[in-house]
């Protein structure tokens, strides 16, 4: 019984931990800030979320787990919330909050849901990978453009 017990409890740590991997041209940091810059063809993986950008920051608390990652220069990415959706597309810069599990992207941002084809364009946009909810901002100049495909009756 208490074998059984110490595996349960092995085995919810196991499936909690997620991996995040990595790849760059460089790496540097600064331990003591806790901040990890990355820089040259980031590509950033967690499950099933891919970010690409040139240039990724990533702050990490005390324990060392990331607080926030700043991806900027032609980033690129794909998620998938709580919900199984997926979303594709790219922006100017992203922000993602792992605590709140919030994606925010900001400058000319292209959201695609892929599998109902939903889009989004605009100047701020907000996923929540939790809830699945969505916030989006227009320019001053320019609103925000949303585009649905609609099925008709026959």
């Amino acid at each position: 019984m208490k074998n059984i017990l110490i595996i349960t409890l092995l085995l919810g740590v196991t499936l909690q931990a997620q991996e995040l991997r990595i790849k760059a041209n460089t790496f540097s940091a600064d331990e003591g800030k806790g901040i990890s810059f990355f820089e040259g063809d980031v590509n950033v993986i967690k499950k099933n979320d891919e970010l690409n950008a040139s240039k990724v920051t990533i702050y990490t608390d005390k324990d060392n787990q990331p607080t926030k990652f700043i991806a900027v220069g032609n980033v690129s990415f794909k998620i998938e919330t709580k919900q199984h959706a997926k979303y594709e597309g790219s922006a100017g810069k992203v922000i993602y909050i792992p605590k709140e599990k919030e994606y925010r992207f900001y400058k000319d941002v292209h959201l695609k849901q892929i599998d109902d084809k939903k889009e989004i364009q605009g100047d701020e946009v907000i996923l929540n990978t939790t809830s699945g909810k969505a916030y989006a901002k227009g320019l001053k100049k320019e609103p925000i453009i949303m585009i649905f495909d609609i099925k008709e009756e026959k």
